[in-house]
């Protein structure tokens, strides 16, 4: 579950995509706070790319690689913007420092390609029949990267820290509700009630009331009571600052070390759960740079880029990489300020929809590297569906009609008023091509059915954040970064997030849908979510972005998490 920034990221560098856990199998919106950046991509589902491929593409010639990348024999690249440091999990200070956490730190339960969950440090666990204790099961002979002992204790210790009155990061467990975690916060006691060490191996949560996404949220990575809990008095976590950049993990992979600017280097971890991982070496290159160059001469093993026809010619020319087309787990979507009177017309917002030509801006602009989204949830999560959602198609003709119902009539000069005010919406997007193409084919577009689109750019996302945050607009241009739980990418309608919006149906389904662990009860209650929020439009959805993953044809059984990303399949990687 959120908490303002994120549980999960997964992140575009210079156009190398980094898929990987941060702190929890569930996820959240990225770095600024509350958003994502509209166009700023994350992890992915296999399905048709543009440029004719459907699925994975092998090397055509593996004596064209590169030298210095034939040379490596147990040392595997991936791109990265250059993280903070803050390597403890739950502690994190951006996105990034999440990648590297991933390969640092293994979670209790790991979610499959559906967002699913499965085994991971806890080998099975048990759910109550009132749906309220979660026990969990650990493997045997667990071990931090050190040798030391993982044990239920761990786990224990983990969950009571962020209850602490003092944690300030972005990870919200109060939102599951553990009985007796708000008194421990609130310092009215020297313990949680609803967490109890059986033994050892095994150890339960209680809940107050039921909560779906509560066995992945309790289930996140473990930290070593001895290591990050030796100094732990309640109230106060400032110490735990000081062991960031020497973190005790139980992950694939130990840090070996960070050179700020350079590089992060790591090195197999022998006492992993799941066996040490076949390469020996990992490094997350940290140099800015051009990706498509790194990619080309070899200093680099992976990377992703738009799956545009232009891409993926001048991927596949290189004859070296494994080419695999997958689509973003995230979505793209223009938010309505219906705080503003004209949009707090449910036939405005759906006439704004009509009246947008998103196949041309999103889909053909980008040679077909993107696909059309109707509902806030990714195209990979078990919840998605088009049964019985409007999928809005470029529609003038209807937008006119709509907007004649509500009241809009066309004045001298085309543009439409109501009660002496013209029909202006006031637009604010970053500054880059994409958002270029927008502005040029919206206000053609909009001023087609009467209405004036005025448009501000800005080159610095806090700014946009600012703005967007003072409530001067209409529409704004944003993106999630990886959603897991459904829950997740509607959270928005619910929390008072979307400036203006307040439907009770939301808020009661919503509810609904984390009042069950039934995932067939909870596909029907979505279903039912997703129809509610297409016919209300409080958002024009756009697109889900489609990637190409381009990586040295020589690595062998790299797959793709959609919620894990690298990090799920990064163990047994091989150099062949």
């Amino acid at each position: 579950m959120r908490k303002g920034l994120f549980s999960l990221l997964t992140v575009i560098i210079s156009g190398a995509l980094l898929l990987s856990a941060c702190s929890s199998p569930a996820s959240t919106p990225a770095a600024d706070g509350n958003k994502a950046e509209a166009g700023a991509t994350t992890s992915d589902q296999t399905t048709p790319a543009a440029g004719g491929i459907t699925s994975l593409v092998k090397a055509s010639d593996l004596s064209k690689l590169p030298e210095n990348a034939k040379k490596r024999t147990d040392t595997i690249i991936v791109g990265l913007t250059d993280p903070s440091g803050a390597f403890t999990p739950y502690f994190l200070q951006s996105g990034y420092d999440g990648n590297v956490t991933s390969v640092l730190f293994s979670s209790l339960v790991k979610v499959d390609e559906k967002g699913l969950p499965i085994p991971g440090l806890a080998e099975k666990w048990d759910i109550s029949e009132d749906q309220l204790t979660y026990t969990y099961h650990l493997r045997k002979d667990l071990k931090f990267s050190d040798g030391s002992p993982l044990t239920a204790d761990d786990v224990a210790f983990t969950w009571t820290i962020l209850h602490d009155k003092a944690y300030d990061g972005q990870y919200d467990i109060l939102s599951t509700n553990v009985k007796g975690g708000k008194d421990y916060k609130e310092g009215k006691a020297t313990s949680i009630e609803g967490i109890k060490v059986i033994d050892p191996l095994t150890i339960s949560v209680t809940l107050e009331k039921v909560n779906a996404t509560a066995l992945t949220v309790l289930g996140s990575d473990v930290l070593s009571k001895a290591y990050y809990g030796k100094d732990y008095k309640f109230g106060q976590l400032d110490y735990i600052k000081n062991l960031h950049a020497n973190p005790l993990g139980n992950g694939p992979y130990k840090l070996d070390k960070f050179i700020p600017g350079q590089e992060v280097r790591f090195v197999a971890n022998e006492n992993y759960y799941a066996g040490k991982p076949k390469t020996e070496h990992f490094i997350y290159k940290t140099t800015e740079g051009d990706a498509f160059q790194f990619i080309e001469t070899g200093e680099q093993d992976y990377g992703s880029f738009s799956a545009t026809t232009d891409n993926i010619e001048r991927l596949q020319k290189l004859g070296f990489l494994n080419l695999e087309p997958y689509t973003a787990s995230n979505y793209g979507y223009l938010q309505f300020n219906m705080e503003h009177e004209a949009l707090k017309d449910k036939r405005v917002r759906q006439a704004l929809t009509y009246g947008l030509d998103r196949q041309t801006i999103y889909v053909d602009s980008n040679q077909g590297a993107a696909t059309i989204a109707n509902i806030p949830t990714q195209q990979s999560s078990w919840s998605y569906t088009e049964e019985g959602i409007n999928p809005f198609k470029y529609d003038p003709e209807k937008a006119k009609q709509l907007l004649d119902e509500a009241g809009w009539k066309e004045g001298k000069d085309g543009i439409r008023e109501k009660d002496g005010k013209k029909l202006s919406v006031h637009f604010i997007g970053s500054k880059k091509k994409g958002t270029d193409i927008f502005i040029a084919v919206a206000k053609e577009n909009y001023a087609a059915i009467g209405v004036q689109l005025e448009a501000e750019q800005f080159a610095d996302f806090n700014a946009q954040i600012a703005k967007f945050e003072s409530g001067d607009f209409d529409l704004v241009s944003f993106s999630t970064s990886v959603l897991g739980d459904p829950s997740e990418g509607v959270l928005s309608f619910v929390d008072g997030e979307v400036k203006g919006y307040d439907n009770p149906k939301v808020k009661e389904l919503y509810a609904k849908g984390l009042a069950t662990t039934d995932i067939e009860e909870r596909k029907a209650i979505y279903k039912e979510l997703y129809q509610v929020i297409n016919d209300d439009a409080p958002y024009i959805f756009t697109s889900y972005s489609k990637l190409i993953l381009a990586y040295n044809g020589r690595i062998e059984n790299l797959k793709i998490n959609p919620s894990q990303g690298i990090s799920a399949s990064l163990p047994e990687w091989t150099l062949k």
